[in-house]
């Protein structure tokens, strides 16, 4: 493997000159970021240092109600396949084979003239190029070390683990072998229209950064996540991203499969903390640990930003940006988890570095995702709500704009295949019709209300049909919530007890799908695709 000054010496990303060709299709590239959260970006209200997400934004459009599936596995496959994750067996707890009738979007571009590449991570059952169709991809397996990955592939082939020494940083390699996938295209292939899926893993825990982009922020987040988030909920009106209420605290809400209290007492130190509580009742040792891990949050933010530059700086040496679409989304919302994993944590270990391992926790995790309530897995606002950037020179009218059309990820395929004078409502053979639906003429205006979106998540259910959700974190009957998002996105007026015949045929719709859903899975032989 080529060390990232190896591959920048080697002029890999070096400028080709542009050459006349005939119109054609444009080219795509989808950006993920990892338990991003809402406001996270300098361009969503936050003040993580986020210029060329910012510069996206403001040559394109910020939608302001997408939505993901809460979590990391299932948003993937959403936005390869254009179906909810339940269809295809791929949220993390669907049991069952995924249906043959699946298709990835390089394979249905294929046939529309395009290559594929992808550079970062994956979290789906088959192999990017055998399984999936790209052209190339770089494939990072080893979610847990961003210094020293053990699993990585390229082109489906094992690479071999990454040394101390080597100089490597995950989310500088995912944007070195993206550059060099466009350029290789505009050496080999400047005919054909590509789409490059590059799929980051920051800011996902463990918090690992270079130390000077974490000297930026070191005593930026002093005010603690209580200022934080007011002054991001201000600002987020202010650009008229949200109209809602904040959300207050929960601190008796976390995941459930965090460390225990007393074990992050005895693996991390008596600093930590697994509560979102108020900043003022934090002692001063615990208020200086917890801004450097948001320290550490944004420092992972604004390298991904720069890798992003690099990747643009690509596309404009080859003469490309004008006519490329590129969409920017987070996979989540951001994370409470405190967990310990791979080689564990030594609390001796600056933080931030290799040896270290510490996860941003939920107090942190609310200001990520002001306004809204909860995190990752949940899929109240703050667990599903994603920033959604699209940036298309070529084809956006009304750059710097906002647009309210409630979209999903199962959107993204059948956008792009319409973009590419493809049938976006056409079905693999032997498939189910599509769930998403095109988003090009949002491209142009906001569009009307979505007729429902679904989402199931471990116990986590919620249907939104119009301006209405009913949401649920648990599976009894009485554990329906209802809110008017129109008026209350933040979700904290309760409306079941007053409108139950709402809740009743919201309920019944959404047992209505998650049935159809297990029906088309289990019903299809199952794929062949290699793994």
């Amino acid at each position: 493997m080529l060390t990232r000054r190896a591959f920048l010496g080697a002029g890999m990303a070096a400028a080709l000159p542009a050459a006349a060709s005939p119109r054609r299709n444009p080219n795509f590239l989808v950006i993920l970021a990892d338990d991003m959260g809402y406001s996270d970006a300098g361009c969503y209200g936050g003040e993580i240092a986020t210029p060329h997400l910012d510069r996206l934004a403001a040559g394109g459009l910020r939608f302001t109600q997408g939505y993901s599936t809460a979590r990391c596995g299932p948003s993937r496959s959403s936005l390869l396949t254009g179906y909810y994750a339940q269809q295809t067996a791929s949220d993390v707890m669907t049991p069952g084979n995924v249906p043959g009738w699946t298709t990835f979007l390089p394979q249905t571009l294929k046939p529309l003239g395009y290559r594929s590449y992808h550079s970062g991570k994956w979290h789906l059952r088959f192999r990017p190029v055998a399984g999936a169709g790209f052209d190339h991809s770089y494939c990072l397996q080893d979610h847990n070390r961003f210094f020293t990955p053990r699993e990585h592939l390229l082109d489906d082939e094992p690479l071999p683990p990454v040394k101390e020494n080597d100089g490597y940083y995950a989310t500088e390699a995912i944007g070195d072998y993206a550059r060099k996938w466009l350029h290789g295209h505009a050496r080999e292939h400047r005919e054909a229209p590509f789409f490059l899926y590059l799929a980051f893993t920051a800011p996902h825990f463990p918090l690992h950064a270079r130390q000077g982009d974490i000297a930026q922020y070191r005593d930026q987040f002093a005010a603690g996540w209580d200022v934080i988030r007011r002054q991001r909920w201000k600002r987020m009106r202010e650009m008229t991203l949200v109209r809602c209420a904040l959300a207050p605290l929960e601190p008796g809400i976390r995941p459930p499969w965090n460390l225990a209290d007393e074990k992050l007492l005895e693996s991390v130190g008596a600093e930590e903390t697994g509560r979102a509580v108020p900043w003022a009742t934090l002692t001063p040792e615990q208020q200086r640990f917890q801004r450097t891990k948001m320290a550490i949050h944004a420092a992972m933010i604004t390298s991904m930003d720069r890798e992003i530059g690099g990747v643009l700086n690509q596309l404009e040496a080859m003469d490309a940006l004008r006519d490329t679409v590129i969409v920017f989304l987070s996979d989540n919302g951001a994370s409470a988890e405190l967990m310990i994993r791979a080689d564990g944590h030594d609390p001796r270990a600056l933080p931030g570095s290799a040896a270290s391992h510490l996860c941003l926790g939920p107090g942190w995790s609310s200001a990520a995702n002001t306004p809204f309530r909860l995190h990752k897995s949940w899929v109240h606002e703050g667990g599903i709500a994603s920033p959604w950037i699209v940036h298309w020179p070529a084809g956006i009218g009304d750059p710097g704009t906002l647009r309210h059309t409630p979209c999903h990820f199962v959107d993204v395929l059948p956008t792009l295949i319409e973009l590419a004078g493809g049938d976006p409502a056409r079905a693999p053979d032997g498939a189910p019709a599509v769930s998403g639906r095109s988003l090009v003429p949002a491209l142009a205006r906001d569009g009307a209300p979505r007729d429902f979106l679904y989402f199931h998540h471990l116990q986590n259910r919620a249907l939104r049909e119009g301006d209405w959700k009913l949401v649920s974190a648990g599976y009894e009957p009485e554990a329906w919530e209802l809110y008017d998002l129109r008026r209350d996105r933040s979700e904290m007026s309760n409306l079941a007890a007053a409108q139950p015949q709402r809740v009743r045929a919201m309920a019944a719709r959404w047992q209505q799908l998650d049935a159809e859903f297990i029906r088309q899975r289990e019903s299809a032989p199952p794929s062949r695709a290699p793994r």
